[in-house]
């Protein structure tokens, strides 16, 4: 396996600009997610490491060589695509064997490298079937099959789940993250799901407009999002980001949400009244209090899950989630007060949504 290092790397179509200057350090068998909504980039900047897009300009390593002009097939990576990409006249096993007979292997090595790749996948039984005769799942593990035979210095997954349904999909991931801890493999995994990028990933990259907005571990991300953007972005529900200006109430700091409701804010020099912010707190930090405490809400959706309860509320014009592990009596229309944890609180500029 090797490294990847991505160094000021921008794409243009045309005079279209569509990568601007990223920077990434992949370590030898790291599992990098790169993540971001539709449009961001992460697709083309992945395309580029296999070779797919050219680069306009910076320079992309592959271990210590530089592959900017390195044809895909002299690059040593392997990619699993998003539509499978089989060919459907040949079975299974050929498959998964193709591009080592174009690459002219040894005919026992061919066998023994599908035969232990089909044997990892799960996919012994199904060698001898067409592509046709095989469900979602089993034509990804095929493709993936494809690319562990090559045994190659990256694997590079585009969106690959995103044709699975909601339980296959979970069930993918796990096999997925399995794969890559069984062969110590350097990995970069394209998707639009946070989730996904959430449970997966060593290392998440977050993207957006052709940028990097914040690069780290998934609890890092979580718990200290650089911004607005991967604030909102990372967590499922959302965090809560609420508008406001600062005020004070009996020498308290407040965030004056509106003429009647407020919220708190920790004591702090830069926190000056006047001063708008955006106040971020994650449904799951949102305790249930009595009446008297905390911020009254008037609830406009409950959703019960079974593992918890998410509830949409009304603060102002503004919505505010919170969800309990508890199980409540609530209902729409109801008033409660929800009380949020100072400890775990996001404060950020209203001006440029970054994290104060």
């Amino acid at each position: 396996m090797a490294s990847v290092t991505v160094r000021n790397i921008r794409k243009s179509f045309g005079s279209t600009e569509v990568v601007h200057g990223v920077d990434i350090d992949i370590e030898d068998g790291e599992f990098v997610v790169l993540v971001g909504p539709s449009g961001c980039g992460k697709s083309t900047l992945l395309r580029m490491m296999a070779g797919l897009e050219s680069i306009t300009s910076g320079e992309l390593l592959i271990g210590d060589r530089v592959v900017n002009m390195v044809p895909p097939k002299e690059r040593d990576t392997a990619m699993v695509f998003q539509n499978y990409a089989l060919y459907p006249h040949m079975k299974v096993y050929d498959n998964m064997a193709f591009s080592l007979k174009l690459r002219k292997v040894d005919a026992a090595e061919i066998r023994e490298r599908v035969e232990r790749a089909a044997e990892i996948l799960g996919l012994t039984p199904y060698l001898d079937r067409f592509p046709r005769q095989l469900s979602g799942g089993q034509r990804q593990r095929v493709a993936m099959g494809r690319a562990i035979v090559r045994k190659p210095q990256v694997f590079l997954f585009d969106e690959p789940l995103s044709n699975l349904d909601a339980k296959l999909r979970v069930q993918m991931r796990t096999e997925i993250r399995e794969l890559h801890q069984r062969l110590d493999a350097t990995s970069v995994y394209v998707t639009h799901d946070q989730i996904e990028a959430m449970t997966m990933a060593d290392k998440i990259v977050v993207m957006k407009d052709g940028k990097i907005e914040q690069t780290g571990k998934p609890l890092e991300l979580y718990d200290h999002p650089n911004n607005i953007f991967v604030a909102g972005f990372i967590g499922s529900p959302a965090m809560n980001l609420i508008e406001g200006e600062v005020a004070s109430d009996a020498g308290n700091p407040i965030l004056r949400v509106t003429e009647e409701l407020s919220l708190p804010l920790p004591p702090a020099p830069s926190l000056e009244a006047g001063r708008k912010l955006i106040y971020g707190t994650r449904p799951e930090d949102l305790e249930l209090t009595a009446n008297g405490s905390g911020v009254e809400v008037e609830i406009a959706v409950v959703e019960p899950t079974g593992a918890e309860t998410l509830i949409m509320s009304h603060l102002g014009k503004q919505q505010m989630l919170a969800s309990f592990k508890e199980r409540h009596e609530l209902r729409p229309g109801q008033k409660i007060h929800l009380t949020p944890h100072m400890e775990k609180l996001h404060l950020f500029d209203a001006d440029n949504g970054q994290r104060i």
